[in-house]
C-alpha cells in the first residue's frame, strides 16, 4: 500500500514529472555554470562598489575612507568634503555607472540586430548623429538665451540617433558585406562629427565653448537632475531590454527560427532599433559619443560568463558596461592630475585591442 492507502505494484515509478522536476533541480544546483555565473556576478558587484568607493575618494582632494560613511550618510565631516562629494563626484560617478551600462547594452543589443561582432552606437556613427542634433540644439538655445531641459537633449539626440540608424539600415540592404557596413557606418560618423566640429567651432555664442569638454566625450559637469533624468530613462529602457530577453535568444538562433517560436520579426526588429537608440540618444546626450564601450563589454561578458544567453548577458553587460566607465572615468581624471583627458582616449586604449582581438578570432574562424 501506498503512504496514501492507494495501491503499488511491485517495481512501479513514481510519476515521471516529479522526477524530472527533482532531477532538474539536482542539476541546476550541481551545474557548473550555474556556480560561474553566480561568482562572476558577484565579481562585477564587487567592483562596482570598490570603483564606487575608489572615485568618491581619489582626486585632486583625497578624502579619507573613514570619513566616507559620515559624508555619505549624513552629510556630516569637513565641509568642503562634503561639497566635493555631493556636488561633484556623486553625480559623475553615477553618470558613469547608469550611462556606462545603458551604452553596453545599445552596443548588445546593435550586435544582435546585424548578427555583426563589432557593431556598435560609436562605429557605426549613431553617437555622431545624436551628437550632431544635440549640438544644434545647444547652439541654437544659447543664441537665443533659452533653457535646455534634459528631455529636449535627450529628444534631440534621439531624433539623430534614429536618423543615423535608419541611414545605416539603407545602406545595409545596399551593401553585401557586414564588414562594408561597418566602414560605411564610420564614414558617417565622421561626416557627423565634421559638420558638429565646424557648427561648434564658428558658433557666435561665448557660451559655445562649453561644448568643446562633451563633444570630446566626458562625464563631468553633469548635476542632480540629470541625473534623475538619466537614470529613469536608461533603467526604464534596460527594464524593455531584459523584457525581451527569450526573444533575442530565439532570434540569435535565426530569423526562421524565432518566426517558429512566435516571435513577430517586424516588431522585434522596430523594437531592437528604438531601445538601442534611445539608449545610446541618452548617454550621447548627457556624456557625449563615448567609443569602443558599446563593442568591447559585451564580448568581455560573453568571455567571462562563457555564454550567450541573454538572460544572462543583458544584465552582466549593464553591470559590465558601468565597472568599465568607471574605472576608466577614474583614470581619465586622475592619471594626469590636475589635467583631465577626455573619456574617449582612456575607453578606446582598453577597448580597441579588445575589437582587434575579436576581428582575428572571427578571421581565425572563418566567420
Amino acid at each position: 500500500m501506498s503512504a496514501t492507502g492507494s495501491p503499488t505494484l511491485a517495481g512501479q515509478r513514481p510519476p515521471a514529472g516529479s522526477r524530472r522536476d527533482g532531477r532538474e533541480r539536482g542539476h541546476l544546483r550541481d551545474d557548473p555554470r550555474t556556480s560561474r555565473y553566480i561568482a562572476c556576478f558577484a565579481v562585477l558587484v564587487v567592483l562596482v562598489v570598490v570603483l564606487v568607493l575608489a572615485n568618491i575618494g581619489i582626486g585632486s582632494v583625497t578624502i579619507p575612507l573613514a570619513d566616507l560613511p559620515a559624508i555619505l550618510l549624513r552629510q556630516q565631516g569637513d565641509p568642503t568634503s562634503v561639497s566635493i562629494v555631493w556636488a561633484i563626484r556623486l553625480p559623475r560617478l553615477l553618470a558613469a555607472l547608469v550611462l556606462g551600462g545603458g551604452l553596453a547594452l545599445a552596443g548588445f543589443l546593435l550586435q544582435t540586430f546585424f548578427n555583426n561582432p563589432i557593431a556598435g552606437p560609436f562605429v557605426l556613427g549613431i553617437s555622431s548623429g545624436a551628437k550632431l542634433t544635440v549640438a544644434l540644439l545647444m547652439v541654437f538655445a544659447f543664441g537665443s538665451s533659452a533653457a535646455i531641459s534634459s528631455f529636449a537633449l535627450i529628444g534631440a539626440a534621439f531624433v539623430g540617433a534614429l536618423a543615423t540608424m535608419g541611414l545605416v539600415m539603407i545602406l545595409a540592404t545596399k551593401v553585401e558585406r557586414m564588414s562594408m557596413l561597418i566602414v560605411a557606418g564610420v564614414m558617417v560618423g565622421y561626416i557627423c562629427s565634421a559638420i558638429t566640429d565646424f557648427v561648434v567651432t564658428f558658433a557666435d555664442d561665448a557660451s559655445i565653448v562649453n561644448l568643446h569638454n562633451w563633444s570630446q566625450g566626458s562625464f563631468s559637469g553633469v548635476a542632480w537632475p540629470d541625473v534623475g533624468v538619466m537614470t529613469g530613462v536608461i533603467l526604464g529602457a534596460s527594464a524593455l531590454v531584459f523584457c525581451l530577453a527569450k526573444p533575442i535568444g530565439a532570434y540569435q538562433l535565426g530569423e526562421l527560427y524565432a518566426h517558429n517560436m512566435g516571435v513577430n520579426i517586424r516588431v522585434f526588429r522596430v523594437a531592437l532599433v528604438l531601445l538601442s537608440s534611445l539608449l545610446a540618444a541618452c548617454v550621447t546626450a548627457f556624456a557625449g559619443p563615448i567609443s569602443f564601450v558599446g563593442i568591447a563589454v559585451p564580448h568581455l561578458i560573453r568571455w567571462l560568463f562563457r555564454t550567450a544567453r541573454p538572460l544572462i548577458v543583458i544584465p552582466a553587460c549593464f553591470l559590465g558596461g558601468a565597472v568599465f566607465c568607471l574605472g576608466c572615468d577614474l583614470l581619465a581624471r586622475t592619471a594626469f592630475a590636475p589635467t583631465e583627458i577626455n573619456i574617449s582616449s582612456v575607453t578606446a586604449v582598453f577597448g580597441a585591442p579588445i575589437v582587434i582581438a575579436v576581428m582575428l578570432r572571427q578571421r581565425r574562424t572563418g566567420s
